[in-house]
């Protein structure tokens, strides 16, 4: 059994609406799906983390998980309704019943979730990556959606271990 997990966190359709997508989402979408596979290949547990808010209301179409990553039957998916992903949440529990240690990190959106996220699961004792280049948000009023992904990678530094995409290899 693996005592490594798979974390997508927030990866909704209204992140990769063609209206407004994230930051380049067709190449974070890649990226994730690559994560995804390699996980699935070595037993990883991929495990989905969905937002419910006045914004991304469950049930519906922006609330979705992009069909392109979309969970497999058993795989668990988690719902929260605050930026970190522990909080009020049975993920702890799950990941603690699963023996899990090793926490791969991914998603949405950066400067929110990725980040809450990033720093709880450090503070809850789990070894954490966080894939650089498969987390992503928006341009907001002063800085571009790259400076954003830029800033936060190295804010985390201090709570996650950083790779890339093509860096991680899950081990079964």
């Amino acid at each position: 059994m693996s005592n490594t997990a798979l974390l997508i966190i927030d990866a909704h359709n209204e992140m990769y609406d063609e209206a407004n997508p994230v930051h380049q989402s067709e190449k974070m979408l890649r990226n994730l799906k690559s994560l995804i596979e390699k996980a699935r290949a070595a037993d990883v547990p991929v495990i989905y983390v969905q937002h419910n808010d006045a914004a991304l209301v469950e049930g519906t179409d922006f609330w979705q998980i992009h069909p392109s990553i979309a969970p497999e039957p058993d795989e668990l998916i988690v719902q929260k309704k605050t930026p970190d992903s522990f909080y009020g949440t049975r993920l702890l529990e799950e990941l603690k019943n699963r023996g899990i240690q090793n926490l791969v990190l991914a998603g949405n959106q950066t400067e929110y979730c990725i980040d809450a996220t990033t720093r709880s699961a450090s503070q809850h004792g789990f070894n954490v990556t966080l894939v650089k280049d498969a987390h992503g948000t928006w341009d907001s009023e002063d800085r571009k959606a790259s400076q954003i992904i830029d800033h936060y990678n190295e804010q985390l530094r201090d709570f996650a271990a950083m790779q890339e995409t093509g860096e991680i290899e899950f081990r079964e």
